[in-house]
């Protein structure tokens, strides 16, 4: 009979690593306490803090480009002004045919 410990790794989500790193950051519990409140490594809670404040810049900064949706619907929209200003010349030109 073995008696050999499980190296299984834990795989924890997103929200979970975001919440233990802004615990973290935060700075009310220490590094440690926080580590044996979730039963994890204090590297972990480390290194998610880590990322946590290497990536909040990006976070809050102004958004400078268009994603393609953006793109897409301001092709359309261009699209759709087109058309509707034809619409409007034409409505205009026969108006002024029937003397309206």
């Amino acid at each position: 009979m073995s008696t050999t410990k499980s190296n299984k790794r834990r795989r924890h989500s997103a929200a979970f690593k975001a919440k233990v790193g802004m615990e973290a950051m935060i700075g009310v519990k220490t590094v440690g306490q926080i580590a044996r409140e979730y039963q994890i490594h204090p590297v972990q809670v480390t290194q998610w803090k880590s990322v946590i404040r290497d990536r909040l810049p990006e976070l809050v900064a102004p958004h400078t480009g268009t994603d393609e949706d953006g793109q897409r619907l301001v092709a359309q929209l261009h699209e759709k002004i087109g058309e509707l200003t034809v619409e409007l010349d034409w409505v205009e030109k026969k108006s002024r045919q029937l003397g309206l």
